[in-house]
């Protein structure tokens, strides 16, 4: 079943797909080897027409298709994701669409989500590392009823990751921690005061993160919205 269920799936995508929208993913440094060149809107439909299912995003991952991988992430269920499941897609992560999507739409809402955010942070692949922060700002910004204490101790992991300057890996710290700060009023004091020290650091890595996030953190539609609740 799951076999057949795939082939419908990929011959949805392919159905869907566009020489010229593929040409485009490389402006944003989407590698285009395999993939088909499916936009998001369509891929929410055709996931909607066929998840939730396990089975069918194992299948689709192991495609190795751009696409078919971010259907995956849309078509699975949280709760059959295993920590080991978690760990293989992590490796395969070769670009921030999927990274991103997997993290974001999938990772995020699993019972192991923290675990891996911890392990995840110091891992050496570029693509690996931004899924420690893509998965921690998914956390941040999904999870409504988390305490403050994990976040609090999530930022030291943003501290630490912070001079790495490879740029995918810079961008999803920044990411995380905005995304912390603007969960409540404690939460944004103590990501502020984080991105202060790091925007007047010395190093160029740490100045970069603090000042993207403080651009932010600082916005008066961003403090109006912490200050409501």
């Amino acid at each position: 079943m799951a076999a057949t269920t795939a082939d419908a799936a990929m011959a949805a995508l392919r159905a869907k797909a566009s020489p010229e929208y593929r040409a485009g993913l490389v402006r944003f440094a989407i590698p285009t080897e395999n993939a088909l060149g499916v936009s998001i809107p369509d891929l929410r439909a055709i996931a909607k027409s066929f998840g939730p299912d396990h089975a069918l995003a194992l299948a689709l991952w192991k495609t190795g298709i751009y696409e078919a991988r971010c259907l995956a992430a849309l078509v699975d269920e949280p709760a059959r994701v295993t920590p080991a499941q978690m760990d293989r897609w992590c490796r395969d992560f070769d670009n921030w669409g999927v990274c991103d999507t997997v993290c974001f739409c999938l990772f995020d809402r699993t019972p192991h989500a923290w675990s891996k955010v911890a392990q995840w942070a110091d891992a050496g692949p570029e693509f690996e590392r931004r899924g420690a922060f893509a998965l921690l700002a998914g956390i941040a910004l999904h999870d409504k009823k988390a305490p403050d204490g994990p976040f609090v101790d999530a930022l030291s992991l943003i501290q630490r990751a912070a001079p790495d300057r490879r740029n995918f890996v810079k961008k999803g710290v920044s990411w995380a921690l905005r995304s912390i700060g603007h969960r409540n009023p404690v939460l944004h004091a103590a990501s502020v005061e984080l991105a202060g020290r790091l925007a007047g650091s010395s190093d160029p890595g740490l100045r970069w993160v603090g000042k993207d996030a403080l651009r932010d953190l600082t916005r008066p539609q961003v403090l109006r919205r912490v200050a409501a609740g």
